[in-house]
């Protein structure tokens, strides 16, 4: 895979993003072929900070595309999900550590550690997809356990799939819509990744990208069965 170097710093994302990548708001801007990580990582930056600023569901309101996903146990539509939610007095803090992004760069996973109110951590894992005016808006988020010993990195990986053999990216000037985010591919197919929903509801969530002539995994994360609500039975099975 290439590895995206320059501009990752955290202290020269900012300028990096505007310098090398579109600006947001631009209307000029449409789903291009270019795979470019300072974009993705200053969404993710823009989506967490947007959330300590005016409120955590507020945010997610605004990065979530209408029908992007995420576990409750079971697969529901982030929207649905939050209608008529009041945003957290204390919102979840969370920043990525790494990012990877299709060849083409239509879709990216995102990742980093969480840091929840009652003070419990975890890792998030987010897959980004760009819409038509170039912005990047989230289509599927989950939580998992942060790695044991887990120590921040200096600087946020990035990575970008090797694009496909005697192959350019093709523009697209549609985002695809409606469906099944937990399990999908890039529109170049190079970023694939499935999520394994089990009975019990626990998740494992496998993300592949390639890498030469083959698929290679790059982030395998799993989570253990919801605990059932207070005073509840057992957790309602997953499907």
């Amino acid at each position: 895979m290439k590895h995206a170097t320059a501009c990752l710093a955290l202290l020269a994302l900012a300028g990096c993003a505007s310098a090398n990548g579109p600006r947001p708001g631009d209307p000029q801007r449409f789903i291009g072929t270019e795979a470019v990580p300072s974009t993705v990582i200053a969404t993710e930056l823009a989506f967490a900070r947007e959330a300590r600023e005016k409120g955590q569901w507020t945010a997610f309101r605004r990065f979530a595309t209408d029908d992007a996903l995420w576990p409750g146990p079971n697969w529901e539509n982030v929207h649905a999900a939050l209608k008529g939610q009041a945003d957290p007095a204390q919102p979840i803090l969370w920043e990525p550590d790494r990012v990877v992004l299709s060849c083409d760069g239509s879709y990216a996973l995102s990742t980093g550690p969480a840091t929840y109110p009652s003070g419990r951590t975890g890792r998030f894992a987010t897959i980004w997809q760009r819409q038509a005016n170039g912005d990047y808006r989230l289509v599927l988020d989950q939580g998992f356990e942060l790695d044991d010993e887990y120590a921040k990195p200096e600087m946020i990986a990035a990575e970008v799939a090797d694009c496909p053999s005697g192959k350019r990216p093709m523009p697209h000037r549609t985002a695809r819509r409606g469906l099944a985010w937990q399990a999908e591919k890039s529109d170049d197919g190079t970023l694939v990744w499935a999520t394994t929903l089990r009975p019990d509801c626990s998740r494992e969530l496998v993300v592949n990208a390639k890498r030469g002539d083959t698929m290679a995994e790059v982030f395998r994360r799993s989570s253990a069965p919801p605990p059932a609500p207070p005073g509840q039975g057992p957790q309602a099975v997953c499907e």
